[in-house]
């Protein structure tokens, strides 16, 4: 997401658990598939070694787990997860460390980042097939109170504001951010619409979460950063909050952006290195494809019943294999 992810959800996932991030770093990323194994293909020695990225919510661990479950069972290929932060993983990329990433939120992509697809060293293989889209949510009772709040102009009310005030903000309202690391452009939004607003990151997905469940559990208002498809925005009732419309003009300068988050086509990653490395890999990965609803039916098991993502996806192959099978053709 940059999810990201954004979140677009993100992350939504969010992707340390998204609740392994309970939306990211899931605990069981290299547990093996937990169906029947019978006639999957050992990892061989010939085979090379594949490394795919996972970043930090919950949609990202799914879909590498599912990738090294099927790239070992079906192409024999040795896998590991690497755990990555997403602004580092280009230039990993690039040097081929690690071979490809199943979600990327485009919007995320700085001008650092964007040089490495500029050069060819890392190349999109294609969409994933969902699509993202963060913004600013806040939970469905806030509307139901303060209907002017669907809109960022209900904001511009200190009084509003204050609804929104934590200890450390004053009589400024708390715009509740989540990992630093994440492309998030909320503190440039509130200060160039002139909000009576900071924002304080939470430091992380997992932590988001809890604050969000603590707040709705006691009916307090929060306005907070987070992203769709997730299993939050449906478990917490989350709503978008209209801000003014994106326009790839409002994202030139990022002091300037006064508009919303882009919706995001989610794109496929890889290494430039990686078809000649292993063909049969890069072609796994140009047919590998997960939509908004198939990540809606995964998420909940991960980011609200705690079950790791290797379990989900090792279940999700037993179940789905007149999906997948094309994905080797």
């Amino acid at each position: 997401m940059r999810r990201s992810r954004s979140v677009v959800a993100m992350s939504l996932v969010l992707v340390g658990a998204m609740f392994a991030a309970a939306c990211g770093d899931d605990d069981e990323q290299t547990t093996e598939p937990t169906g029947d194994s019978s006639a999957e293909t050992e990892p061989s020695g010939d085979k090379s070694a594949i490394k795919i990225v996972q970043n930090s919510w919950t949609a990202s661990a799914i879909e590498a787990q599912i990738a090294k479950q099927l790239i070992e069972q079906e192409l024999g290929n040795p896998v590991e997860i690497v755990s990555i932060d997403e602004n580092a993983m280009f230039t990993g990329l690039s040097d081929g460390d690690v071979d490809f990433v199943l979600e990327l939120w485009p919007s995320g992509i700085d001008e650092t980042e964007q040089a490495f697809l500029d050069d060819g060293s890392v190349v999109e293989v294609g969409d994933l097939g969902a699509v993202g889209q963060i913004g600013w949510f806040v939970p469905g009772y806030v509307l139901d109170d303060h209907p002017e709040l669907a809109t960022w102009e209900g904001f511009k009310d200190p009084e509003t504001a204050k609804l929104f005030a934590t200890a450390s903000t004053g009589d400024q309202g708390r715009f509740l951010g989540t990992d630093p690391s994440y492309s998030q452009y909320d503190e440039p939004i509130i200060k160039n619409l002139e909000l009576p607003f900071v924002v304080e990151y939470s430091g992380s997905e997992p932590s988001t979460i809890a604050e969000l469940d603590t707040r709705v559990n006691a009916g307090e208002p929060v306005l907070m950063y987070w992203w769709t498809p997730t299993a939050a925005v449906a478990k917490y009732d989350l709503r978008l909050v209209e801000l003014p419309e994106y326009s790839d003009a409002c994202y030139e300068v990022t002091d300037d952006v006064d508009c919303a988050y882009p919706a995001d086509q989610l794109k496929k990653l890889a290494s430039a290195q990686l078809q000649e490395k292993d063909a049969a890999v890069w072609s796994f990965v140009e047919n590998f494809t997960m939509s908004n609803d198939d990540q809606l039916a995964l998420l909940p098991s991960v980011e609200i019943d705690g079950e790791p993502a290797a379990d989900i996806a090792a279940q999700w192959i037993v179940d789905n294999e007149a999906i997948w099978a094309p994905w080797f053709s």
